[in-house]
């Protein structure tokens, strides 16, 4: 490729005169500045050769070579040569763009089905067509576009008439040079390429040279589709590459070039449906979006007349417009395309009883059954039968090869003569791809890889690629394979009654009742948690169910589970949760994230239409509330990062108040998280929720609450009725005012456990509760402050309310400014007989060596304390000695200590592990992030392994230490089998009892 860029600009360089060429090297040393490249070193050029030039200007301006070039030849008075060179350039790629033009008249005439005219279709992407424009207005600065829809919805079939209308010289003329279109899907064979092969094996013989193609690669565009068919996982990278004639691995190339790495400067156009968006997007760079809506009202009916005649398409409409769910898949036009083919079909053999269709299982059936009575008419179910097999067998093989593209081999291979493939190509399941067969649609090829474990007989022995039924679902609840979502829906939509009865008649009996006990036995076979991780995408298998439609099978489904997650983020998902939730008798746990668009109230031009936008809400009005009535049900309901509108919420009120139907005593909820939700109302919710006879446990962490909403909170907590036992209110900006407002509540209240971490509540905050800790009402045991920004000051109110509380046993005071003078109050409030706090957490509380002295006295004094945590402070070996010597003390009865990130060495070993053969009473002793040589951990060891050594967790983290002592380490677990050396060991217990929650990070 070099080679022939090259001679073609040494052809130019020999026209110069020796003079002429002098000057153009004297130029040459300023010049790349313009285009901000480095420039060549005058010692390099100064005597080269115009051959030796050539070589050097290819391998330091592959991409700019031919601009350098014509400026410089301007430069030198040679106007001439520059011309020549741009009409040479011109020739070239206007026989790009006519060899573009052919190809791709030839695709659109033979390979491209809209089955309206070309003058229908351009009114129904006129809107796309007009952004794409916009998009692409701007004449230098390179875009990232991505077209983006449901599948069938015409993705494809709108790039392709780009690039048509492109080389046929009607869009986008000034603005790209060259346009490359490639379906990403053809590469799931090929392990490693270079972009540079690919482009050049869609060059014809007389265009550019690549190198002279990539010289301007501002005027570059590549458009690629099928990502939700590519078996690669495209993620950030960093192992990625610049250079496009390397040959590198398949996912790295296309990483590359998605990422901007490859080609910086040119400009993509992706298509990506429903199971590559939300994985490709992370990947580009301020991509812009076309949306692909499909069909409105007006082009469904003016679709069906033109299939029909006007009166027969009319009235198809008109009966299609009463089945709602069907008329609802007529928006997708490879949907309305093959019910109304179907019935066309039916018309043609004259049948009494016209099929429709309700669901995608049943309409691609219907489909395929109406295709086979058409041509097959009088042969026997099991010729039909065979021949179905053989397209099934090819279907599925490449399903599990993830191959979209057929050659003549393959189609021998599973025993499809010519004769069928004609004979598949008029049946419109075929469709010619150049010199390839590939499916009518690849949703079309599913459906009969998934036929295939409906026909297939025992005995019968096929490629060895190809799964069982069980490892297709495994396939298909892997998260990682979004691909095979729609291989999900179509299979639980072939599973009913209807589908076997239009089977039968063209094929003989077919079971579809041992394909749903399987999928019954696999679901039930998972553990909780593999449900979590394999279920994660529930919406999913919602959308599975809603397909199949046949109650008793969704009951069986749903009645698997007592826990489930949902992630709502759009109207059709709170449609098939609403669905499937009624027909969930034994679920307990419901976890509900619900994404910002879904109770949106203003429109948003950018997420459709505003037709569209007041249909969702009219869907949103109907389904909510009945998800609401749902609710009383269950025993634990999480609401995380819920974006309700205060209609929503008034829902959710009127759905927990009691009624004639649904009284007090049927609702069974326990526990109520809220957390992270960006509308609560005005409170008057809760006064609904904390009269539920069962509630104990209300959580709202990261849910702010203003003043009034605490008031209406609190004033509900004194209620008699409130049973809350459980009170998490963390990181809900809540004031020292609101402090004191929640202090006042707990008195004569239930709550016994109290998390405010993550508050401002200060010093005054404290004090309040400090005064109500002193009531005798008071049965508070657990009370959480870290990071509620306090100070020693503090610690005299809480020096004065341990004293006086009988019921407080834990105090968590974790990362506040406390220093040793705030903790020697404390100290001295634990050394009194009459506290009974059993567990301080003090960590972060920039806490010296002197504090230990205090900590000492309290060790062997105090006969309550049984944890003390002082992880992230600066207690040294010389601290740490202190402990240990109270540790040995026979009046010392601690259980656990936290000495996590103490700054300590392994000096202070031989301390710790005296402690550890003479403290009984010791189970549990935090040493993360602590310096330990290897030295250190023997002397550990030794006493971990000593038969007076009691501990039972032990807190390191083995990865951070070389082989040698990771080795140590998992001998000593090996020989004390009481022992757990564990990283992080009471971060969940720690979390929980503070109620903090990570934000929602949504799986779709």
């Amino acid at each position: 490729m070099m080679e022939t860029s090259c001679f073609g600009l040494l052809q130019y360089l020999q026209k110069l005169s020796d003079k002429e060429f002098q000057r153009f090297k004297e130029l040459l040393r300023k010049e790349p500045k313009k285009f901000k490249l480095k420039p060549i070193s005058w010692t390099k050029i100064k005597n080269t050769s115009k051959e030796d030039l050539v070589m050097q200007l290819n391998k330091h301006y592959p991409e700019k070579v031919w601009n350098i070039v014509l400026s410089l030849f301007v430069q030198v008075n040679r106007e001439d040569l520059s011309t020549m060179i741009q009409k040479e350039r011109i020739d070239k790629y206007t026989k790009y763009k006519k060899y573009m033009k052919n190809t791709f008249q030839h695709i659109w005439t033979l390979e491209t089905n809209t089955h309206i005219t070309d003058r229908s279709y351009h009114k129904t992407i006129e809107l796309q067509y007009r952004a794409l424009q916009g998009i692409f207005d701007r004449k230098s600065k390179p875009i990232t576009a991505v077209v983006s829809g449901s599948r069938g919805e015409g993705k494809t079939i709108f790039l392709r008439k780009v690039v048509l209308d492109w080389a046929a010289g009607n869009l986008l003329q000034n603005r790209f040079r060259y346009v490359f279109f490639f379906s990403v899907f053809t590469l799931n064979t090929t392990t490693e390429f270079s972009l540079a092969e690919l482009i050049s094996s869609n060059l014809p013989e007389s265009s550019e040279t690549l190198d002279d193609i990539l010289s301007d690669p501002k005027r570059i565009l590549f458009i690629l589709e099928g990502f939700d068919y590519l078996k690669f996982d495209l993620e950030l990278r960093t192992n990625l590459c610049n250079d496009c004639t390397k040959k590198l691995p398949t996912e790295i190339v296309l990483s590359s070039l998605l990422q901007k790495i490859m080609l910086q400067e040119c400009s993509l156009l992706l298509e990506l449906g429903d199971s590559s968006l939300s994985k490709i997007i992370p990947l580009l760079q301020y991509p812009r979006e076309i949306m692909i809506t499909g069909f409105p009202e007006q082009t469904i009916e003016f679709y069906c007349v033109s299939h029909f005649n006007i009166q027969r398409g009319r009235e198809i409409f008109e009966n299609l417009k009463r089945i709602n769910t069907l008329f609802t898949l007529c928006s997708n036009p490879l949907m309305c395309w093959m019910i109304c083919s179907s019935l066309k079909w039916q018309d043609e053999s004259r049948e009494v009883e016209k099929y429709y269709g309700g669901t995608v299982g049943l309409l691609y059936t219907l489909f395929m059954v109406s295709a086979f009575k058409s041509t097959f008419a009088r042969t026997q179910s099991k010729h039909n039968s065979d021949q179905l097999k053989t397209l099934c067998t090819l279907a599925v093989e490449g399903m599990w090869k993830q191959v979209y593209v057929f050659d003549s081999e393959d189609l021998r291979r599973n025993g499809i003569s010519e004769t069928d493939k004609a004979v598949w190509l008029r049946m419109n399941f075929f469709q010619n791809q150049g010199h390839n067969i590939v499916f009518y649609h690849h949703t079309l090829q599913w459906y009969f890889a998934i036929l295939f474990y409906f026909l297939k007989q025992g005995k019968e022995t096929h490629h060895p690629i190809i799964g069982s039924l069980p490892q297709l679902l495994g396939e298909i609840y892997s998260h990682k394979q979004n691909q095979w979502f729609q291989t999900q829906v179509l299979l639980f939509g072939m599973i009913t009654e209807q589908v076997a009865s239009l089977l039968e008649p063209c094929f003989g009996f077919v079971s579809t009742e041992a394909v749903r006990q399987e999928i019954i036995r696999y679901i039930k076979s998972l553990s909780q948690q593999e449900c979590n991780e394999k279920l994660l995408r529930t919406r999913n298998l919602f959308f599975c169910l809603l397909s199949n439609q046949e109650e008793s099978f969704v009951t069986q489904v749903m009645d698997l589970f007592e826990e489930i997650t949902v992630d709502i983020c759009n109207v059709d998902d709170l449609s098939a949760t609403q669905y499937c939730l009624q027909q969930a008798s034994k679920l307990k746990h419901l976890h509900l994230h619900i994404q910002k668009r879904v109770f949106s109230e203003i429109h948003d031009s950018e997420c459709g239409d505003l037709e569209n936008f007041n249909v969702d809400k009219e869907i949103v009005a109907t389904h909510w509330p009945m998800i609401c009535s749902y609710l009383h049900k269950l025993y634990v309901l999480d609401l995380d990062s819920c974006h309700f509108s205060r209609k929503a919420i008034q829902d959710l009120c009127n759905s927990m108040s009691p009624s004639p139907t649904v009284p007090l005593t049927h609702f069974k909820l326990q526990s109520l998280w809220c957390s992270f939700m960006t509308n609560f109302g005005d409170g008057s919710l809760f006064h609904t929720l904390l009269q539920l006879p069962h509630l104990k446990y209300l959580n709202l962490y990261g849910t702010n609450l203003s003043n009034h909403v605490v008031e209406m909170l609190c004033s509900a907590l004194r209620c008699s009725t409130c049973k809350v036992e459980e009170l998490l209110l963390g990181k809900c900006d809540i004031s020292s005012e609101a402090c004191g407002i929640i202090a006042t509540s707990l008195i004569n209240s239930k709550v016994k456990h109290l998390s405010l971490v993550e508050n401002p509540l200060k010093n005054k905050g404290v004090m309040s509760l400090c005064e109500v800790l002193k009531d005798p009402n008071c049965v508070l045991e657990s009370l959480m402050l870290s990071y509620c920004c306090l100070t020693f000051i503090a610690c005299g109110s809480l020096y004065e309310a341990l004293l006086s509380n009988k019921h407080l046993s834990l105090l968590d005071l974790e990362s506040n400014f406390l220093e040793d003078t705030g903790v020697n109050l404390l100290c001295e409030a634990l050394k009194d007989p009459n506290c009974t706090l059993e567990e301080l957490w003090l960590s972060g509380c920039y806490l010296t060596p002197e504090s230990c002295e205090e900590i000492y006295t309290v060790f062997t004094c105090n006969k309550n304390l049984k944890t003390l945590k002082l992880g992230n402070n600066s207690i040294q070996d010389a601290g740490v000695k202190q402990l240990c010597e109270a540790l040995c003390h026979p009046n010392c009865k601690l259980q656990c200590l936290g000495l996590d990130m103490c700054e300590l060495t392994s000096d202070c070993c031989e301390d710790l592990a005296l402690a550890l053969t003479t403290c009984n009473t010791l189970k549990s002793l935090n040493l993360d992030w602590n310096l330990l040589e290897h030295s250190g951990l023997e002397v550990l060891c030794d006493a971990l392994n000593h038969k007076d050594c009691n501990l039972k967790m032990l807190g390191l983290d083995k990865s951070l230490f070389p082989e040698k002592s990771q080795t140590l380490l998992q001998a000593v677990e090996k020989e004390n089998k009481n022992l757990n050396v564990v990283h992080f060991p009471w971060i969940e217990e720690e979390c929980q009892k503070r109620g903090v929650r990570l934000v929602w990070n949504s799986t779709n």
